[in-house]
């Protein structure tokens, strides 16, 4: 077992790349021509912070930014300002009523309940969610003609629908999603359209509209299973606790799942499912020490993962940091069995949140 003094720091730490977001916003501007990018910033900016996030996205050019509900459309406006338009994805709801209009926000309507609601009590812009295939949230097609017709008088300011599989590029409900989709473009001439997400992004031409909403592209993750322009925002540095000796048969962490083949070095550091990792992490995932992949031995714990960092040799010692995620990001999601969405959204509140 290895021990050096106290004075380094205990604690993990996020460090957020906003510039690597605010080039991954460019991005995606050279990649969509003409479209209008709208910004992504729901579940906190995706956990990296909203209040830091969006500004300096709007301060990249983003003029339209989209929310989950009405108390995250509150927060954002305090952080952006009486300017920049934000839309509430999951509608219009007399809880919600207050916020939105104190806020300025613009309810994206999903049924035409929530027409008939935001109609009778507000003159306020609204968008239209339409349901092209995804069978999630949105108004059906089959009552395309029926909202139409209520919106004769009052145009929305935006029709939009969502895509289910623009991750991938062949999939046939994505041209079924956009020829539905024409039909909806096609009952409200002249009104903006919005269809593409990340994925939807990369696939360009008729998937694009004229508002895309990008959102874990701008944070450095992938749309799809493929190849992809964007550089990675997000990165986790956690201290090493401890270092230890272990030797055949010696194990690791609880359950004894982890085996010593051989003589190893054995480093823990101060991260865990409290943090917000993945217990299945331990099934193929790993951190950087000094550049080094160094892999998960055993299970992950509440506060505590530990490493086999033996081919990082004396880079291992109490208080260096180990890192994870950054260009690992989406290894680092699939070790875990889920997608990178997944992985930022869950990073807790005990990280220092650095941004750079």
């Amino acid at each position: 077992m290895t021990t050096r003094s106290a004075d380094a720091s205990p604690y993990p730490r996020l460090l957020i790349d906003v510039g690597a977001i605010r080039r991954n916003y460019a991005r995606i501007q050279s990649l969509t021509g003409t479209a209008d990018v709208a910004a992504v910033v729901k579940a906190d900016a995706y956990g990296l912070g909203a209040a830091t996030i969006a500004p300096a996205l709007a301060d990249a050019g983003a003029q339209h930014f989209f929310v989950a509900n009405g108390r995250e459309g509150a927060s954002l406006r305090a952080a952006l300002g009486p300017d920049p338009s934000i839309f509430v994805l999951h509608g219009y709801w007399t809880e919600d009523a207050p916020l939105i209009e104190a806020s300025g926000l613009i309810p994206v309507i999903n049924t035409p309940g929530q027409l008939q609601d935001w109609l009778n009590g507000s003159g306020g812009d609204f968008a239209l969610h339409f349901d092209t295939g995804i069978n999630r949230l949105g108004i059906p097609m089959s009552q395309l003609a029926a909202v139409q017709e209520r919106c004769a008088e009052r145009k929305p300011c935006l029709v939009m629908s969502h895509f289910a599989c623009a991750d991938e590029p062949g999939h046939r409900l994505n041209r079924d999603q956009i020829d539905r989709f024409a039909g909806v473009r096609a009952a409200f001439p002249g009104v903006r359209t919005s269809l593409a997400n990340s994925a939807g992004c990369l696939l360009g031409g008729d998937a694009l509209g004229d508002l895309v909403r990008p959102g874990i592209a701008l944070y450095g993750g992938a749309p799809g299973s493929g190849k992809h322009p964007f550089e990675s925002a997000v990165q986790i540095e956690a201290p090493i606790l401890q270092v230890r000796r272990a030797t055949r048969p010696e194990t690791a962490g609880y359950g004894a799942t982890w085996c010593a083949e051989g003589d190893c070095m054995l480093a823990t550091v101060a991260l865990g499912y409290a943090d917000g990792i993945h217990r299945a992490a331990q099934n193929g995932g790993y951190g950087r020490l000094d550049g080094i992949k160094v892999p998960i031995a055993g299970r992950v714990s509440m506060d505590l993962i530990t490493l086999d960092v033996t081919s990082a040799g004396d880079a291992a010692h109490p208080g260096a940091m180990v890192s994870f995620l950054g260009e690992d990001l989406d290894a680092f999601a699939n070790a875990s069995g889920t997608l990178a969405y997944e992985v930022l959204t869950r990073l807790g509140a005990r990280f220092e949140r650095v941004y750079r």
